[in-house]
């Protein structure tokens, strides 16, 4: 069983995902670091589900976990020479 805190809730603006986390904490990840989000509709980006370890949105095919948020990582789908 994972000790990181659960994701609770997720809300966007213009150009943030903010990612609450049951032990209080929100984390504020700019959208430019999931691009599948950045260009997703608004009604896209309201798709998703809550696992224990992430957030999901199955119709973008976008898997996002605590750890990597909490990490600092971005989409990890590219490689470091083609990330912005």
């Amino acid at each position: 069983m994972s000790s990181l805190p659960r994701p609770t809730a997720v809300r966007f603006d213009e150009d943030q995902m903010w990612v609450e986390l049951e032990d209080g904490r929100t984390l504020g990840v700019p959208l430019v670091w999931f691009p599948r989000l950045l260009h997703a509709t608004a009604k896209q980006r309201k798709s998703f589900f809550l696992s224990p370890s992430g957030l999901h949105w199955e119709e973008i095919d976008e898997d996002i976990s605590v750890a990597g948020l909490l990490a600092g990582r971005g989409d990890m789908t590219r490689s470091g020479k083609e990330a912005a």
